[in-house]
């Protein structure tokens, strides 16, 4: 019978994962259930991807706002002023290290000087239109804002979402802990400087460019986010390579962060997986998609990666060839199933590397990791599916296999 499914993409209902769970076990045993139950064949090179959150929860990877304040207070000198530039806007992201870095200040005898980039932070949250900016005559790249004069230009701004006015936010926590505190809106990391010479940089994907301007022009003390809370503790969660990068609020008082020692679970769990099915099934964890939202121009990737651990079948790019560019150039003479065969035919013969320019134009060279981890994070969604576990059939099938 003639194959009618390609891609096949599934969120599995799983377990409340808790502290300590082996991950290893409790997912291979809730796949062989999920194909018992759902009458699935494993096959070659399926996917099974994970979230983030899941493996951070088993490893127990949280801290709390003392943890973030110690590790400030030890690495800023007392009695100066330290600037935090460019943070994200986000209540779920950034506030609660914000707590933690004012209480750190707050132990010190320190200032805080608050750079916010503007009109929006860097993943397209706003704090200000780009039109009113050119009707005001204000050029981000160059001029440099005052609290007043912010809100003189754009008054109350609150976000196209969550309606909250987040300079007014960002404000409140600092004056929670009672630090003296000046917020000033740019775009170019070495403003800071004729503020203070010590600096965190908080911003995700843009931070070595960041690092390094500022290292040129003078810095005295620079620290970014995959700094804080990255020394391996018994006491604490950490992150090695990302330090509080990927953070998520757990309470009010308490983070998440992102997982860590990801290799060594993907490696584990497709070698379990093997064992039980005698299949390649290639495995990822997996946080959140690198998209944007077409109406609020949020570009939704806080995390610093899509996917912080995969296993080596899902290095690379795709190598595919556009259907439509055979259908209406080489073959355009042909119909019905004379135009199926010969496209079947020419994709069987035409091995990966040989794919000319036209045959694949229009297929973005995205990494395979980037483009899977967020199909996963758009089926489990952000929200109460309970589906933290996504199994995906047919993503590496040429139009030639039936």
């Amino acid at each position: 019978m003639e194959r009618m499914l390609g891609t096949v993409v599934r969120g599995l209902r799983a377990p409340i994962f808790k502290e300590g769970d082996n991950l290893v076990e409790l997912i291979s045993e809730l796949l062989m259930k999920v194909y018992e139950v759902e009458k699935i064949q494993p096959r070659h090179r399926d996917i099974l991807a994970i979230t983030e959150s899941v493996v951070a929860r088993a490893q127990g990877n949280y801290a709390n706002i003392d943890d973030i304040a110690e590790d400030f207070h030890e690495k800023f000198p007392e009695n100066v002023s330290v600037g935090i530039i460019f943070p994200i806007l986000s209540r779920n992201r950034f506030a609660t290290t914000l707590r933690g870095i004012a209480k750190g200040a707050s132990m010190g005898n320190r200032s805080l000087v608050l750079m916010l980039s503007y009109p929006s932070d860097e993943v397209g949250n706003h704090l200000a239109y780009a039109e009113v900016l050119e009707d005001k005559g204000v050029n981000p790249w160059v001029d440099v804002l005052s609290e007043e004069e912010y809100r003189s230009l754009f008054g109350g701004f609150h976000h196209v979402f969550t309606g909250v006015d987040y300079v007014e936010f960002y404000r409140q926590i600092l004056e929670e802990y009672q630090v003296p505190c000046k917020v000033i809106f740019a775009n170019k990391a070495t403003t800071i400087l004729e503020y203070t010479k010590h600096v965190l940089s908080c911003d995700i994907h843009t931070r070595e460019r960041t690092k390094e301007s500022l290292q040129q022009a003078g810095v005295e003390t620079l620290f970014t986010l995959s700094d804080m809370l990255s020394t391996p503790s018994s006491k604490r969660g950490y992150n090695e390579e990302y330090g509080l990068l990927g953070a998520n609020a757990a309470t009010e008082n308490s983070i998440k962060l992102f997982p860590r020692d990801n290799k060594a679970l993907v490696m584990a769990l497709q070698k379990r997986m093997e064992e039980l099915t005698g299949k390649t099934i290639e495995v990822m964890i997996y946080g959140d998609g690198a998209f944007k939202d077409p109406v609020g121009k949020i570009w939704e990737l806080a995390d610093p990666v899509v996917s912080p651990g995969y296993t080596p079948g899902l290095e690379g790019t795709p190598h595919e060839m556009k259907i439509k560019f055979l259908a209406d150039n080489l073959f355009s003479h042909l119909e019905g199933d004379e135009l199926r065969q010969a496209i079947e035919q020419h994709v069987k013969e035409i091995l990966e590397e040989d794919i000319s320019e036209e045959e694949s134009l229009g297929t973005t060279p995205r990494r395979l990791t980037d483009l899977i981890g967020s199909l996963s994070d758009l089926t489990s969604g952000s929200g109460d599916k309970g589906t933290p576990i996504v199994y995906i059939q047919g993503y590496f099938d040429k139009y030639s296999e039936t």
